[in-house]
């Protein structure tokens, strides 16, 4: 993996809360595998840019800080931070059960947005920290619970709005699956 600063590169935007794992999907995107990597992760204030080469593509990779005051800054000027993107990630943390309503609240700011400006982008939603024995750390984090929230997510996205929804986790070196 080498970094990259090229003009052909693909803008992709990650954004979500605080702490919802965004940083992590993206050191696990760049190729990052040491898990004790992950231990040293500090605030992203602001937003960084990330740029590497991988799978004979370029990428630029900007992270979205998700303190509330960062959040009410980036929806004001959503043109500005979205322009020249081809792609959004959306991370709840799925572990975070007490934020699901404010996650929401932000993921709809997001889509109304760019229905409005009439942005087509590819969209995709990660349920993050979707961590192996979840069942068993979390018991409260039930399928049925799951279930909710994704019927929560297809109620705040129009059918026509295209997206993917995937479980996340850095573990077993980062895995999506469609749900």
């Amino acid at each position: 993996m080498q970094e990259n600063n090229s003009k052909n590169a693909k803008k992709i935007v990650i954004m979500g809360l605080d702490n919802s794992g965004k940083t992590s999907i993206v050191m696990c995107l760049k190729g990052v595998k040491n898990l004790s990597s992950f231990n040293a992760i500090s605030p992203t204030r602001g937003f960084e840019t990330i740029s590497f080469s991988a799978l004979n593509s370029e990428f630029n990779i900007w992270d979205f800080g998700g303190q509330q005051k960062l959040r009410e800054e980036y929806l004001k000027n959503f043109n500005d931070h979205i322009k020249g993107a081809s792609k959004l990630i959306y991370v709840i943390d799925i572990q975070d059960e007490k934020r699901y309503d404010t996650a929401l609240e932000y993921l709809a700011e997001i889509i109304k947005l760019l229905r409005k400006t009439k942005i087509t982008l590819d969209f995709s939603l990660f349920l993050h920290k979707f961590d192996p024995d979840l069942e068993l750390l979390k018991k409260e984090i039930k399928e049925e619970v799951i279930q909710s929230l994704i019927k929560k997510i297809d109620d705040i996205i129009a059918p026509d709005f295209p997206f993917q929804i995937y479980k996340t986790s850095i573990y077993t070196v980062f895995q999506k699956l469609a749900v």
